[in-house]
């Protein structure tokens, strides 16, 4: 066993002869217990929150979107294109075309996002699992159907098999505002409310609705273009690799998007947050493992004489320096392994049984207790930065405080 270490877990163990030492030692090491649980719980909740705004969006967003790097619109046509939509790990290969709209029931309009979609939206996205009024359909016979954001049907006043339709405008492509005339300045269609959805993503349920590609066409003025095109891909397929296919086989001309990339914003709004959270708490955790240096520092001056033995009988500074090292980095090591341990106790409790509420009372939030998922990455950095930390709380005792009282006693 190294000699060092050796002495230093008989140090920290054994009993000493000043009582403050031994309360100082407990507690640093309850101040790092907690410390640690603490970042363990909190990064794992953000995870969780992470994991919860990704299941939403996931209901919506398609696996990859393809964008023009430049412009509104391009055609699906194009060989590049074609390319995509042959390779085996595409699914569903979905045309889409998506403009600012004005939308109208009876007295009330709002601006929305319409969405134009193929028919096979349905194999594209789970939009059938967040339908709350009526049934999703595009088209019966002549009559086209408008699938609407909960937010934005409550405030058209309109609901699924309304008699009224939605009237749709939009101003037409290439021409100038006729001011003799300006209704003839815009294109106008019409479609039913079909269905009525809700995600519990404002931007999806206040501003988006959802008709026929060809109905989207004939409002924007669009023939055979298309503003995007929505995969999805076949089971078991890596998505990373084949965004980078596809991006290889459409060039710079492009933009090809993954469900996160697509939702940055908001998925960088929860990460900013989440090391925020860390940089505080690693405040807190600097502030509690300074105990460590009055800990090393009674602990040096106790030992004074059994440094002495340990120079007569031949140890060097070097050596002795490392025993009180081992010291501190014992307390903040051992502090970090038990709080890392009760943060995953108590995250696995709050994941099985759902501890701490969101709310008084059930249903008053998306979900009823917080959400928990553990990263192991997390984990590890917490231990990094724990025993960092305790490092550097551990070096400044050992190398300044030992020269001035140990050398003195010699």
């Amino acid at each position: 066993m190294n000699f060092p270490f050796y002495i230093a877990r008989r140090y920290l163990f054994s009993k000493k002869s000043h009582n403050a030492i031994n309360i100082i030692s407990m507690v640093s090491v309850c101040g790092i217990v907690i410390a640690t649980m603490a970042l363990v719980c909190s990064l794992s909740v953000y995870n969780g929150f992470s994991g919860l705004v990704a299941s939403f969006f996931s209901e919506f967003d398609p696996q990859l979107k393809i964008t023009p790097r430049t412009g509104k619109a391009f055609s699906p046509a194009l060989p590049a294109v074609q390319a995509v939509k042959a390779l085996p790990e595409v699914a569903v290969f979905s045309e889409v075309v998506q403009e600012n709209a004005l939308v109208r029931f009876n007295d009330r309009q709002v601006v929305a996002v319409v969405k134009g979609v193929a028919d096979n939206y349905e194999q594209l996205t789970e939009i059938d699992s967040t339908i709350i009024d009526g049934e999703f359909r595009l088209r019966e016979d002549v009559v086209d159907y408008a699938t609407i954001g909960a937010g934005a049907a409550y405030a058209l006043g309109t609901r699924a098999g309304f008699v009224s339709p939605l009237e749709l405008y939009a101003p037409k492509r290439n021409e100038q505002v006729n001011l003799a005339n300006p209704a003839a300045s815009f294109n106008r269609e019409y479609a039913q409310v079909g269905a009525v959805f809700r995600i519990n993503q404002p931007v999806y349920d206040e501003n988006y609705v959802l008709v026929p590609l060809a109905l989207a066409r004939d409002l924007f003025g669009y023939d055979t273009e298309v503003t995007s095109v929505e995969l999805r891909l076949a089971e078991g397929a890596d998505t990373e690799r084949v965004q980078r296919t596809v991006e290889e086989l459409l060039g710079s001309g492009f933009v090809v998007k993954n469900r996160y990339q697509q939702q940055e914003a908001a998925f960088k709004m929860v990460e900013i947050e989440k090391w925020m959270t860390f940089l505080i708490l690693c405040f807190i955790l600097t502030i509690a493992l300074f105990n460590i240096v009055g800990s090393l520092s009674m602990l040096i001056i106790e030992k004074k004489d059994d440094v002495r033995t340990l120079r007569t009988m031949g140890a060097g500074d070097a050596l002795i320096s490392r025993i009180f090292l081992f010291e501190g980095w014992m307390i903040s090591g051992f502090g970090a392994l038990i709080g890392i341990v009760l943060g995953l106790t108590l995250c696995l409790l709050q994941q099985e049984l759902g501890l701490l509420k969101l709310g008084q009372t059930a249903g008053e939030f998306i979900i009823d207790a917080y959400p928990v998922e553990v990263h192991f990455t997390d984990v590890l950095a917490v231990f990094l930065t724990v025993t960092a930390i305790g490092f550097l709380a551990a070096w400044y005792p050992v190398r300044y405080l030992s020269r001035k009282w140990l050398r003195a006693g010699e």
